[in-house]
């Protein structure tokens, strides 16, 4: 199995201009979903491809939100893997071999779609939102980072009923990160140590 790199948690484009309508339908819709959002717990299945769109590599897992900024990926198959973000470093574990590599979770999650979902700052502030329509029974709407230095070139976002049911991510090398969710618990709750990651014994730490 490819190893998962945290640039790929948490992703597609149209013109930059666009009339401001699109913008502020994109906005209410993304205000929509986020408003009252605390927790959140959702199934997921993952695929990413080359800059040709082949080559999917397939696994999936368990997502857990709470806002403001935490998160944990419990990826299942076809290998273990933990991703813990804990409000100040990410924790990226592989117990298969017993490693696990932390690092910042500001500068890590920079311009990504997982810094749009657990941030309880304004989606504008990083993101041009373009609201590009239905399609497949979806609304979907695209990110453009702001930043110029942002790992990613583009975000897609697809709703239903104004509940996030897919996302997918392009990167500056042209690969394409896939997530579907489902079986979504909104506003779950968690105990209190759910998002703090405490490395096993014997586990070898690298800091990023």
């Amino acid at each position: 199995m490819s190893r998962v790199p945290i640039k790929n948690l948490l992703a597609v484009t149209l013109l930059l201009l666009v009339h401001p309508l699109h913008a502020d339908e994109a906005g209410s819709r993304l205000s929509r979903y986020l408003q009252n959002l605390t927790t959140l717990e959702a199934e997921f299945e993952q695929s990413v491809l080359n800059e040709n769109l082949s080559q999917a590599v397939r696994s999936q897992g368990i997502f857990y939100l709470q806002r403001p900024d935490k998160f944990r990926w419990d990826y299942i198959e076809p290998e273990r893997q933990q991703i813990v973000a804990d409000g100040r470093q990410i924790w990226l574990y592989d117990p298969e071999l017993e490693q696990v590599s932390v690092q910042s979770q500001q500068s890590a999650l920079k311009g990504t779609p997982a810094a749009l979902l657990i941030s309880g700052e304004p989606v504008s502030n990083s993101f041009e939102l373009i609201d590009i329509g239905r399609s497949q029974n979806l609304d979907w709407i695209e990110l453009i980072p702001r930043d110029p230095e942002s790992q990613f070139v583009r975000i897609l976002l697809a709703f239903a009923n104004d509940e996030l049911l897919r996302m997918e991510m392009a990167d500056k090398f042209g690969q394409v990160t896939r997530f579907q969710f489902h079986e979504i618990k909104r506003n779950p709750e968690f105990r209190s140590t759910f998002f703090k990651f405490v490395p096993p014994e014997n586990t070898d730490i690298y800091n990023q």
